[in-house]
């Protein structure tokens, strides 16, 4: 299987030229960050943010989300629960259906990403501590300052969940276009009960992803790989 970044320019003519160019470097140089710094971000930036993931479009115009922002003590508090939880050896409870396996060039990319980062790291396959220890980043938020929390009305079920994984699309592009690193996750998600009873998310909102807001960590060994993208052959089909 081959793998291509998507780096190479499109033709455009015109005013749309300018506006192209500038999502194709928002794209390629957006990546996952697995290690923020401290720093917390102005809250007039987040709102910034916010609002643009908001133009987002949905089926009927329903958008049917709800973001919940956690930052200071709240985040921490969310941290502590959540790594306990998981740690406890707890059952994964997701309100959404998780994926029920991965096969053929969905399952080479998984891998192909995962030997990435821990590649980066320096933990061997058979490092099954290690690999646990990192596994545990994800409930942490990888030390991000902000977390947004991202639930959907149930009553939409599935085609509102395709809204919201446009919403979140959007939100990363957002942050990345203010400067700020980020990463959508789907792991603490996976113990909505845990995040629920934390932070109060009433009955009728389903939890689906947190994405981590805030500063990258140059330095981190974490942060320093990233993965490349499918050549469009493997993925569209033009049917004249």
């Amino acid at each position: 299987m081959t793998y291509k970044t998507m780096t190479a320019a499109y033709p455009t003519d015109g005013a749309a030229d300018d506006a192209a160019a500038g999502l194709e470097r928002l794209l390629a140089s957006r990546h996952s960050c697995r290690a923020f710094t401290p720093e917390t971000v102005d809250r007039a930036v987040l709102q910034r943010v916010l609002a643009m993931a908001q133009r987002t479009a949905t089926w009927c115009n329903a958008q049917p989300w709800t973001s919940y922002v956690l930052s200071g003590d709240t985040l921490e508090r969310t941290r502590e629960a959540l790594t306990a939880h998981v740690t406890s050896g707890a059952e994964k409870a997701p309100d959404l259906v998780d994926p029920e396996t991965y096969t053929a060039e969905r399952l080479a990319r998984r891998r192909q990403a995962g030997f990435a980062l821990y590649g980066a790291l320096g933990i061997g396959r058979e490092d099954r501590e290690a690999r646990g220890r990192q596994h545990l980043e994800n409930f942490r938020f990888f030390g991000a300052p902000h977390v947004v929390l991202v639930t959907l009305a149930a009553e939409l079920r599935e085609y509102g969940a395709v809204d919201i994984g446009a919403y979140i699309a959007t939100l990363l592009l957002a942050a990345e276009s203010c400067g700020l690193a980020s990463i959508p996750q789907a792991a603490p998600a996976l113990y909505a009960p845990a995040l629920r009873e934390t932070l109060v998310i009433p009955a009728d909102k389903r939890i689906v992803a947190t994405v981590a807001l805030g500063y990258e960590d140059t330095a981190a060994a974490a942060n320093a790989f990233r993965v490349p993208r499918a050549e469009l052959g493997e993925s569209v089909r033009f049917l004249d």
